[in-house]
């Protein structure tokens, strides 16, 4: 049987916090780039990859790369979910099958139901997925939602998407330099979010 994704489903298949009906969707790339995506074989012939500076030979090598990306966004999760205590989740921790609902579907609808909904862009995150299903996202729901929706790049990434998606959808965009810079502006938000449903700025989500 198919699952509808609802408040209730997500609520029910995360662990406890102290505000548990506080949803913050964590989307960014689970993968960190890597140059055997772009590199043919010859290109990648003519490379000593061991010999190459700490940093420039990570980007060859795809056991980090797996772990890397999806490491700092449990990072970002962990930290939100303790303080300030929001139920913030990524779409693999609701468990809905994608021959149900495909992935895109299924971001658009967790953003949906989520109080916040926040991409995050790493300088070597392996970006292309994520930037389909977000531009989705800012497609379905940003007329109603754009104001919990936040975008957030490192420093040193530049995209064409995120300078438009700024300029279209007046979307909230911001961008880090550290992890610890990371977490603080997205807890800023957040805490921003919760303080304007508590106001009536915002329609508080049931």
């Amino acid at each position: 049987m198919t699952d509808r994704i609802t408040r209730d489903l997500i609520v029910q298949r995360l662990g406890r916090v102290t505000y548990p009906r506080f949803l913050v969707y964590v989307m960014g790339p689970y993968k960190s780039f890597n140059l055997n995506y772009v590199l043919n074989e010859d290109e990648r012939a003519g490379i000593e990859i061991d010999d190459l500076p700490g940093p420039l030979r990570r980007l060859f090598q795809e056991k980090d790369a797996i772990t890397d990306a999806q490491a700092l966004l449990r990072r970002i999760q962990g930290g939100l979910r303790m303080d300030p205590g929001v139920n913030a989740f990524l779409a693999l921790d609701v468990d809905v099958d994608t021959d149900d609902i495909d992935a895109v579907t299924q971001s658009i609808e967790f953003a949906r139901c989520s109080n916040a909904t926040v991409f995050i862009v790493p300088y070597l995150g392996h970006n292309f997925g994520v930037g389909e299903e977000a531009g989705s996202i800012l497609e379905a729901l940003a007329e109603t939602h754009g104001d919990r929706l936040f975008f957030i790049h490192e420093a040193n990434v530049t995209s064409a998407m995120i300078r438009s998606s700024k300029v279209r959808w007046d979307l909230y965009v911001e961008t880090y330099k550290t992890e610890d810079e990371l977490l603080d502006k997205i807890r800023l938000f957040t805490v921003g979010i919760m303080h304007a449903e508590r106001k009536g700025d915002l329609k508080r989500l049931e």
